[in-house]
């Protein structure tokens, strides 16, 4: 368990910053001081196991919890020979095709750089958290090509863009709240990730606690659901406690138990 668990303040990582869009951003969303990041943690080469995660952190698609959704994390992953490469992604504003677009290129740099990071381009997964697993969870279901993932990772995600289930405050960021009837009632369709499963959907890991009061726990399940519907291979793992947002805590009454699963996951392909 110590080996599993070793102190983040003690033994983090070192990670390299870098800029997502080096020739400009597509998508402006107007707030200069708003780009996009990725900060790459990979772990010793002769341990490298050619996996990585790219991973979005969460924040209701308004801010970033960078820390316990993200940075955090570099330390588990590396000692398992795991590269974690954390996004700063923009803010939508009402335009999703922003976060989007540098979701897509985070997964799409990760390959292009994929011999000197000493990584497997087809191994590559994605790994959100609430608003987070949101995005992780539209780009493993709409992405094609070299953006696709290999594999996800949602904690506590937003799936559904239905109003009746969905985190309200990420609904408004992501699909603005200028919309017509029926262009809203079109794009909470087309970005209710439950309603997107098939068959080539990639396999999934999804936790979240019972008593979550911010994303109903109907989230995770319905995705699950489908993905077991469609034959994609899913784990789901309910917590009776923990509500929303514990990410890396080890205040999250259930964090060891969480890492153990995720871990056995990890290596069961």
């Amino acid at each position: 368990m110590l080996l599993l668990t070793l102190s983040v303040a003690a033994f983090a990582q070192k990670g390299t910053k870098m800029e997502l869009w080096s020739k400009g951003a597509p998508n402006d969303n107007g707030d200069e001081k708003d780009k996009a990041e990725l900060t790459v943690y990979l772990p010793d080469a002769k341990k490298a196991t050619g996996r990585a995660i790219v991973c979005l952190p969460g924040g209701g698609y308004t801010h970033l919890a960078m820390d316990h959704e993200g940075h955090q994390w570099a330390t588990f992953f590396n000692n398992q020979g795991i590269a974690l490469i954390v996004v700063k992604y923009r803010m939508p504003h009402g335009n999703r095709e922003i976060p989007i677009s540098d979701a897509e290129e985070a997964i799409r740099t990760v390959r292009r750089n994929a011999v000197d990071w000493h990584i497997d381009r087809k191994d590559v997964g994605i790994m959100g958290f609430s608003a987070g697993g949101h995005l992780a969870s539209t780009i493993a279901t709409h992405a094609k090509g070299e953006a696709a993932p290999n594999f996800q990772i949602l904690f506590y995600p937003v799936i559904t863009m239905d109003p009746a289930f969905t985190h309200k405050g990420s609904h408004d960021a992501f699909l603005g709240t200028d919309l017509s009837k029926k262009e809203q009632k079109k794009l909470e369709y087309e970005y209710s990730n439950d309603l997107q499963v098939n068959r080539t959907t990639p396999r999934a890991f999804i936790a979240l606690s019972d008593d979550d009061r911010a994303v109903p726990a109907a989230n995770g399940f319905n995705y699950y659901s489908e993905c077991y519907r469609h034959d994609v291979p899913a784990s789901l793992h309910i917590y009776p406690t923990g509500g929303h947002g514990w990410g890396y805590r080890e205040t999250f009454a259930f964090h060891y138990q969480m890492l153990f699963e995720l871990k056995a996951w990890l290596e069961s392909f």
